[in-house]
């Protein structure tokens, strides 16, 4: 069995409704929910920090000097 640790979270009172309803309606505990959301949330930063490990040694190209560039290829 997973160990978990049990934390006090103070939610708004819709949320905490709409969770309670969510959980009914899925036989899943409101646990389960906020658990799949945060490791969601988790996942998503762990994604993007990949993609910024990847593409920091890119050149950065000054907004000007691109807006510049597409005004003269007539793309604005």
């Amino acid at each position: 069995m997973l160990k978990t640790r049990r934390a006090t979270i103070y939610l708004d009172p819709d949320l905490h409704r709409a969770l309670r309803l969510k959980a009914a309606e899925t036989d899943q505990t409101i646990s389960d929910l906020v658990n799949d959301a945060v490791r969601k949330d988790l996942s998503e930063d762990a994604e993007d920090l990949a993609t910024y490990r990847a593409r920091k040694k890119e050149k950065s190209i000054d907004l000007e000097a691109a807006l510049a560039d597409l005004k003269r290829r007539g793309k604005l």
